[in-house]
């Protein structure tokens, strides 16, 4: 069984969610409830739970508290984080950037069991939680031009520099990242995921498989229907309708 704690302040939530778990989460099994940062504190520090289940807002704080808190007092958290929030559009990004789950308000079955998939897939492989030290990094700063970001994989979730990602490239739902100085990365998101998140960071979508830092753009050749030449030599073709995009933010660089 996989051991869990819920937080949240408010007590019919929680024990809607508790009731979701049964129906829909057989494997989970709730050790533990807190409604308020201090009692979370308390509850996770005894319990250590595989996963919680955290409110960001909570009555005396934000579930940010406690992680930041617990963090300062151990050094690390060490258990798996899903936070059950409504629409927040800051903190939202700051989970994708940092590979962390969200449910949001109200809660989803199909989208929870998806959750507890993962779960179960990361708890088989890793022990390693320094995306959560990453989460907690954006939060304190409060910017949105996050610097990092984490990449969940088969194998475990690894931590990268945005500015050392030379493009993405789509593979039915999967995405390949091709990393300077690293071996490519597989992860199970679909390409318009990350455009949604790099955009913002200098990167342009050119064709429906390719994702580009405009940082490492070598060249850009109009013949042969257009294409580009990255710094890592690749020839990537630009689409019809992505040609005057591309040529207008060349143009404006």
């Amino acid at each position: 069984m996989i051991t869990a704690v819920l937080v949240d302040d408010d007590k019919n939530l929680r024990e809607g969610m508790k009731k979701l778990l049964e129906l829909f989460a057989p494997s989970i099994e709730i050790i533990g409830e807190a409604d308020s940062v201090a009692s979370g504190i308390t509850t996770l520090d005894v319990l250590k739970p595989d996963v919680v289940f955290l409110d960001i807002q909570l009555n005396d704080g934000t579930g940010f508290d406690i992680l930041e808190q617990l963090a300062n007092r151990n050094g690390t958290i060490k258990s798996n984080i899903v936070f059950i929030t409504a629409y927040e559009q800051y903190a939202i990004k700051a989970f994708r950037f940092s590979a962390l789950d969200f449910l949001l308000k109200p809660v989803d079955p199909e989208e929870l069991q998806k959750v507890i998939q993962k779960i179960e897939s990361v708890l088989e492989k890793t022990n390693d939680y320094a995306h959560i030290d990453l989460l907690l990094e954006n939060i304190r700063k409060k910017v949105d031009n996050f610097k990092r970001i984490a990449l969940s994989t088969s194998d475990g979730i690894h931590l990268f520099n945005v500015s050392d990602i030379i493009r993405c490239e789509s593979e039915d739902n999967y995405t390949k990242f091709h990393i300077k100085g690293q071996k490519t990365v597989m992860i199970s998101k679909t390409l318009k995921e990350y455009e949604e998140l790099l955009t913002e960071h200098g990167f342009e979508r050119i064709h429906q498989s390719h994702l580009i830092n405009l940082k490492y753009l070598k060249s850009y050749i109009k013949r042969d229907g257009g294409y580009v030449i990255m710094d890592d030599d690749c020839h990537l073709p630009i689409s019809q309708r992505k040609k005057e995009r591309l040529q207008d933010v060349l143009k404006s660089m």
